[in-house]
Formats: C-alpha cells, structure tokens, sequence
C-alpha cells in the first residue's frame, strides 16, 4: 500500500453565506471553530444546505490520490449511524480502503459545517463528534508497517485521545507526512508543531500564513532559510504567488494557475498535498509533483466541495 490516511472523519455540510453572518455568529473568516452539538445545530438552523459529503483534511487528500490511481487506505472514527455508514460507504466507491470497525457509540459521526462566503472563502464550525475520540487502540499496526507513508492533519491534536493515535502512528510509520492544518490550529500547538517538524516529519506540508506563524516570522525569506536548516521536506503553497517546495537546501518553485473562475477554496490544500505525494511516491521530480499538485487544487477550487468527482 502506498499511503495510509489518519484523520477526522468528518461528515462536511456546504453552505453559502454573506459576510455577515460570521460577524452574527463571533466567527473569523478561513479558519476552524470547535464547538459543541448544541452550538453546532443553533448555527446550522439559520442556513441553506447545498451539499452534504464525507470530508476531513486527510480524507480529502487520500480519496485525491485514489483518484489519481494509487493504493491508498484510511483510518478515522465514525459512529455505526447514518452518517458513519454513509461516509464508509462514499470512502469505499473512491476505492479507499477503510480500515475502522464501526461499532454503536453514544456519540454521533462528527460533522463540519463549511461556511462559503461571496470571495470564496470558507469558513469552519466543526464538532468533531466520535471522530474527536480516536485514540492509539483504533490504529491498524499492520496497515501502519506495510503503507510506504502515513499522511497525518494537525487538527488531530485538537482532542486528548487523538493524540495517541498520532504518537503510535507515527512509531510504526515507515515515512511521516503532516499538514499543518490551519493557523489558529498552528497557534494552539506552536510547540509541538515545531517539534514535529524539526524532528520527527519527513514532509511538512502548510500554507504561507501557517508556516510563518510556526516560526514567528512575517518576512517568508525567513521561512526558506528555517526550510533549508531543516534538511527535510518542506512544501508550502502561497495562493496567487504559487507553491514552494524546500527539499534540504534546495529550493524548487511552481506558478500558480491563472484565470480561474473560483467558486470554493474547501479542499484546495488537501488536493495540492494530493497531488504533490502522488508525484513524490511515483518518482516525479520535485517540480514536476508541485505542478501535479497545482493542478489538483486548481481544479477542486472551480468547483464547490473538496471531491473532484
């Protein structure tokens, strides 16, 4: 197997708002809120739905790489109700095998309400539900050991439990890969992020703002000398200014796409690591997966939601 995804299951609800509405409800525009169910459903009760599908960062990125292909497999935690077994079930047409037993939990499948505003921007409320409590017993050691690489998210440290789950993960893992997540995520766990990176991951995958608030810089030729101390692989994508990949003390760069008529930024990062690890476990060059990874965030942000199909 080529990679094995551990992340939230999460059930994504699609909604289109105006700007107001994250000022009504105390939120702050291209990031995640965790909130409880009773908040969760008072928010969702004054919006329109316009699409329902299985979604989590890390979900996204291995259904991509099916897509595209490759071997890929899953672990993530959804309650035996409906929700749960629609989201095996949209996992397993992709051809991602799922590598979790359902079984009846008082708690319900966790569910992300994606708030779209006019710009394109989207907007998190998240309660993470069941997936919320994944911990080191949920984790295959067989599928972990024979995977060449395990993608992880950094929303998994969020909770108590998940944590444990990323520690064992990462211990059998024959290669790590991470996404940062997103910035308010990068603010809450500056020093372990920081640790991982240095450390413990072989690829770090995080967007311009991410990477310069782990490392408390606003000058991003700050973030390519950090990149080159690393001796790692630190891949960065920049929105309009294109992605930058810092492999050891080599650095690679790749335009961004022009034209585009985007409807949904959702997904774009985790189709852009989608791409890019295709390239790298295919044996494309450094530029060439970059370009690959170009090309899959620029399509899933023509379209609205994080699937391609």
């Amino acid at each position: 197997m080529k990679i094995l995804g551990i992340g939230n299951a999460i059930v994504d609800v699609i909604c289109k708002i105006e700007d107001n509405f994250l000022l009504e409800n105390s939120l702050t525009k291209s990031t995640m809120k965790l909130v409880d169910e009773v908040e969760f459903k008072k928010v969702l009760s004054n919006l329109k739905i316009e699409q329902t599908i299985a979604g989590g960062s890390v979900a996204n990125s291995i259904v991509g790489l099916s897509q595209l292909g490759n071997d890929v497999s899953f672990i993530g935690k959804v309650n035996k109700d409906d929700l749960g077994e629609k989201y095996e079930q949209s996992l397993t047409k992709e051809n991602v095998k799922y590598f979790y037993n359902k079984k009846e939990e008082v708690i319900p499948t966790g569910t992300c309400l994606i708030l779209i505003t006019p710009d394109s921007e989207r907007t998190m409320v998240t309660f993470l539900g069941i997936a919320g409590q994944i911990s080191a017993k949920d984790i295959n050691d067989k599928a972990v050991k024979e995977s060449e690489m395990i993608l992880l998210e950094g929303y998994l440290w969020d909770e108590g439990e998940p944590k444990s789950a990323f520690d064992k993960a990462m211990l059998l893992a024959n290669k790590t890969a991470m996404s940062l997540s997103d910035q308010f995520c990068v603010e809450r766990h500056k020093d372990s992020f920081l640790d991982l990176v240095k450390n413990k991951l072989d690829i770090t995958f995080a967007n311009e703002q991410e990477i310069k608030s782990l490392i408390n810089t606003t000058n991003f030729d700050e973030v390519v000398s950090f990149g080159k101390q690393l001796g790692k692989s630190l891949i960065i994508t920049r929105g309009e200014l294109g992605s930058v990949a810092i492999i050891k003390d080599e650095v690679f760069e790749c335009d961004s796409k022009k034209d585009l008529k985007i409807l949904d930024l959702t997904g774009a990062g985790d189709l852009f690591a989608a791409g890019f690890l295709h390239g790298y476990i295919n044996n494309y060059s450094t530029k060439e997966s970059l370009e690959k990874g170009t090309e899959m965030s620029s399509k899933i942000i023509q379209k609205i939601g994080a699937r391609l199909n």
